[in-house]
């Protein structure tokens, strides 16, 4: 995992681009996270993907910026400026290189679900028979559904599981890593 401490003691600046039309449980279990101090931040922007969040940022000038359901294609020239600095949640389960495979607990073959999101990319686990569920927070690259990973999710599918109930347990799971991983990455030096 590739973690990188802020330099100062100030608290990180977080901007959180978000689907309009989404649940926002992302958006809620960071915020509740830095409400009871577990990370060391603030919200500096919120962001939604109704809008151009481009000038925003530039305005805001981001430490992290935490793509929490946002479903627009960001930018290279933002994902250059912003390397290592933005971190996105994928509804499968990404390898450490493109050409990798990550494996789930039972030692099955995990699904990457590339180009995939949402209930689609759950209706996948179920369609391909998986053992697992899983999920990845990684940092955006410009290399589609990819970057280094910074922490994964992994959620047992049992044999009655809907497109529903499988993703409420996963989304909890993805909840919690994304404020695992803020937290390590919000520490103060």
């Amino acid at each position: 995992m590739m973690f990188q401490k802020t330099k100062t003691s100030k608290k990180t600046k977080l901007a959180l681009l978000v689907h309009e039309g989404g649940t926002q449980t992302n958006l809620k279990a960071i915020r509740e996270a830095i409400d009871n101090a577990r990370i060391n931040a603030e919200i500096s922007a919120v962001i939604s993907d109704s809008q151009d969040a481009t000038p925003i940022l530039e305005r805001v000038s981001p430490d992290y910026i935490c793509l929490a359901g946002w479903k627009k294609i960001i930018p290279d020239e933002i994902t250059e400026k912003y390397a290592n600095k933005i971190l996105n949640i994928h509804p499968g389960l990404i390898p450490d290189i493109v050409d990798g495979k990550v494996l789930n607990p039972d030692n099955t073959k995990a699904l990457w679900n590339k180009g995939m999101y949402g209930n689609k990319a759950i209706q996948n686990f179920l369609d391909q028979k998986a053992t697992y569920a899983g999920s990845s927070l990684h940092f955006l690259t410009n290399e589609f559904d990819f970057g280094p990973v910074l922490g994964k999710t992994f959620e047992k599918i049992e044999p009655d599981d809907t497109v529903e109930s499988l993703y409420a347990r996963l989304k909890k799971k993805e909840n919690e890593l994304y404020v695992e991983v803020l937290e390590k990455l919000c520490k103060t030096s």
